[in-house]
């Protein structure tokens, strides 16, 4: 072999497998949400597309704002700010008053996530942590509600149940729609929780594409079933009302706030299992799921720690005492 026949490339670490970068990434994601997003645009028409559009467009505005401010590029390309805003809007029922799920975007790109570095720096989800903020400081901009309410547009009757959501239905005992209309399309609770077949399947999507594992998904959605049968609940209710299909494949495996290593990621999916069945039965109190990501998003470093893989060649303490006694003992003998 002649030397113009090798072709060696050096390149510094990390080293990827395979050509995926960040925006395909995310627009992997954005892929993978389309299926629940047409199902609630399907249901709630115009609300819906207005509910979304409004939560893109803050979240790009957002993101540049912060970013000039910070004296950083700005990054729209990967799509990072625009899976946000629709994961928020995909968190708000679509009655909503559009500057709520404004502010939710607001905060969650701003704050969560520019603010705590950018891309890769967050320490919760960003979509998860505006929509909470929104909630608990709701009071606060109680009258500025009162005073936009004007600017709230009209697109005609929603075509929604006029009763509670399924999961508060369940809580309060009340006569539940069938289980098959919840999984199939319900038009009840948030965007994201029209159709558990529809996330179901964007989930499978994301495993498949390898962008997340099995691992928390199945460790949610087991830890809930078995909570449920041993609260008295109904597990397959507990499973596809509310948040835990969205929560498990898509905020709970969010790259950034959840563990690296399978064992981690298990553990971290039978914990939010069990905080989220322990803020539904016990308290019944809403958005249990999302709670219990971030709850859980907190205590991330620390399993990562806990579970870390030991380095290449890497030995540890005990593993060295361990393999050091038999020759001890040898040279003993031979002394």
């Amino acid at each position: 072999m002649e030397e113009h026949d090798l072709k060696l490339t050096l390149s510094s670490s990390p080293h990827l497998r395979m050509p995926a970068t960040v925006s395909h990434a995310m627009r992997d994601v954005i892929i993978a949400l389309m299926p629940v997003t047409l199902v609630s645009i399907f249901l709630f028409r115009y609300y819906a597309v207005f509910l979304i559009a409004v939560c893109l467009v803050t979240a790009a505005f957002t993101e540049v704002l912060f970013r000039k401010i910070l004296n950083k590029p700005v990054t729209l390309y990967d799509g990072s700010a625009l899976l946000t805003g629709l994961f928020v809007a995909m968190l708000f029922a679509p009655a909503t008053a559009w500057w709520t799920a404004a502010l939710a975007t607001f905060i969650g790109v701003g704050f969560a996530k520019e603010l705590m570095g950018g891309l890769g720096w967050n320490r919760f989800n960003p979509a998860l942590f505006g929509r909470l903020t929104v909630i608990m400081i709701y009071p606060l901009f109680y009258y500025v509600t009162e005073a936009f309410a004007p600017l709230r547009p009209y697109f005609g009757p929603i075509d929604a149940v006029t009763q509670g959501t399924p999961l508060a239905q369940m809580i309060q005992g009340v006569n539940l729609p069938p289980l098959s209309q919840l999984f199939f399309a319900y038009p009840g609770g948030s965007l994201s929780e029209t159709s558990a077949l529809a996330l179901l399947v964007g989930g499978v999507f994301l495993i498949a594409r390898k962008h997340i594992t099995w691992h928390t998904p199945v460790a949610i959605i087991g830890t809930v079933a078995i909570m449920a049968l041993i609260l008295g609940e109904s597990p397959l209710y507990h499973i596809i009302a509310g948040g835990v299909m969205i929560g498990a494949f898509f905020m709970a495996t969010d790259w950034v706030t959840s563990p690296i290593t399978p064992k981690g990621k298990v553990i971290f999916g039978v914990a939010i299992g069990i905080l989220l069945m322990l803020f539904r039965v016990p308290l019944a109190p809403t958005e249990g799921m999302a709670f219990s990501i971030l709850i859980m998003n907190f205590f991330v470093p620390l399993i990562d720690r806990k579970t870390k893989r030991p380095k290449f060649g890497e030995v540890y303490e005990k593993q060295f005492q361990t393999l050091l006694k038999p020759k001890a003992a040898a040279y003993e003998v031979d002394r």
